[in-house]
Order: structure tokens, then sequence, then C-alpha cells
């Protein structure tokens, strides 16, 4: 299905992309290690995803322009990778990062609105984002605007996403998509084991939405999928991609590793993830 999809021009090659996504692994794991904090692997899974939005597809001429597309991170544990995303793209400062997790900081460990700029969402408790979003497209079904929403699929367990999905379908929003970041993984152990989620596109298909299924870290299936998806103005339906993830992405002994949904690195464990982010 994603090499039947209408291509444009990149901004960025393929090897413009995996530069910049392991720039931003980079700074998640500086943030992360030296604060002490957590979500490594949540992070990871997503690092991906968000280049190519925030590089290639979504439309922000600035963070205020009043036209601009909408991006909510759901999964709102996953906030560095926001964070490091937006300073990728010019938003926020280097000065401002670097006040990540410290005491009265504006950037929490989950994302809050207005925290910086291009924050469009507080999340954390999961499952609201992709209503906030509704109403967000609702709002602006008459003009150009793209309105995206990424979800874990642990964070599918909440009863609360499927009311937003069914609201979507049934007002036909086909200015929005939701990107399932599908790692297998929550905080807890395997998606699998705690609530079977694996059927997830034909879920989303039941509500009336279109689903496709993508690898997620594979920049040229993003980069078909996101572009279709900014130009299917004439659809009666919203889309979903079901991205095909690795929790921990990019680091070997991180991947797939459900401790790095809560450990540090240290500053042995750090250097070592860099090098291996750098050699690959």
């Amino acid at each position: 299905m994603v090499q039947e999809l209408l291509c444009i021009k990149n901004t960025m090659t393929t090897a413009e992309l995996a530069f910049e996504a392991k720039n931003i692994r980079k700074m998640i794991l500086k943030l992360i290690s030296q604060t002490n904090s957590s979500h490594v692997g949540s992070c990871f899974s997503i690092a991906d995803i968000l280049t190519v939005l925030y590089k290639n597809i979504l439309e922000i001429s600035a963070p205020d322009d009043p036209n601009r597309d909408i991006f909510i991170l759901s999964k709102g544990h996953a906030a560095v990778a926001l964070y490091a995303a937006l300073a990728s793209r010019g938003f926020i400062s280097a000065e401002l990062l670097e006040t990540y997790a410290r005491d009265g900081a504006k950037l929490a460990g989950h994302v809050i609105k207005d925290s910086a700029p291009g924050i469009e969402a507080t999340a954390g408790s999961l499952g609201h984002g992709l209503s906030m979003l509704a109403g967000f497209a609702l709002a602006n079904k008459l003009n150009n605007r793209k309105f995206y929403c990424l979800l874990g699929d642990g964070e599918c367990n909440e009863g609360s996403v499927w009311e937003a999905a069914s609201f979507c379908g049934h007002f036909k929003l086909n200015n929005v998509t939701a990107i399932i970041d599908c790692n297998k993984q929550q905080g807890l152990g395997h998606t699998a084991g705690i609530m079977d989620m694996r059927n997830m596109a034909e879920r989303w298909r039941a509500f009336g939405w279109e689903a496709i299924e993508v690898d997620g870290h594979n920049y040229d299936e993003l980069q078909k999928v996101f572009t279709y998806s900014h130009s299917r103005r004439d659809s009666a339906k919203p889309l979903a991609i079901i991205a095909s993830t690795i929790k921990g992405k990019g680091v070997s002994w991180m991947e797939d590793n459900l401790a790095w949904h809560y450990k540090s690195p240290t500053a042995e464990q750090l250097q070592s993830a860099i090098i291996e982010i750098d050699s690959n």
C-alpha cells in the first residue's frame, strides 16, 4: 500500500532525515541522563516519526501562525522527544531546552500546553489527545489545516480513544490523522499480554477510518504516508497510520527492553549509547 501512495518532493532526503533523527536521539539521551528522568524507550520509538513530520510535512511557519497545522502528542510521557524535535525545527531555544526538568522549569516530564512554542496541548493522563484534536479539527473543517495526533498502542486501551475515534468517523474528519506508535510495550509489559491490540488497523477501520500500516522507522515509508495524509482532501474518512516501531530503537541494548521505560542512563551508558548512535 505505502509504495502506491502519492509522493512529493522532499524537503530533506532520507540521509538527511536519518542524520536529524540521530541528533534528536542524542538530545533525548542527554536531557534524560542529566536530569535522572525516564522514558528513553518511549521517546526513541517515535523519534523517526517526529523527524519526518517536523522536517518535511507539518506546515508551520511559526508556532503562533493562526493557519498552522496542529500536532498533539497524546502519549505525553514521551515529552522529551517532542522537545527535541521542536528544538531541531528551531522553535525551542537551546537555553530553554537545557532547563528541562529543573526546579521551576517550564519543560516538564509530560507536555504542558504553552510551556514552550509548539506545545499545543497538555498530555500525560493517557487517552485524551485525540478528543482534543477532534474538536480542533471539526472547528476547522472548512479550511486546509491538518491535524495530527500521536498515540501509543498501550494508550489505545483507554476507552476515551475509541469515543474520539467514533466522533471523527461520524463527522468524516478527513483533516485528522492519528498515528499509533505500535512499539508493542506499555508500562507494565507487552501490550499483547495486557490487552491484545494486534488487530489495530481493523479496529480503526471499524470506526469509519482509513487505516494504513507502515514501518515507523523507515523514512521513505513515513514520507509517503504522511504526504498522502496531507493531500487527501477528497476523502470522507479520517486516517489512522499504524506505525510498527521498536521501543528504544537506535541503541541495541535498549531496544525492546521494558526497563528503559523507567531507567535513566548513567554517564557511562550515555557515552556508550551516543557512540552506537553515531556509528549506525
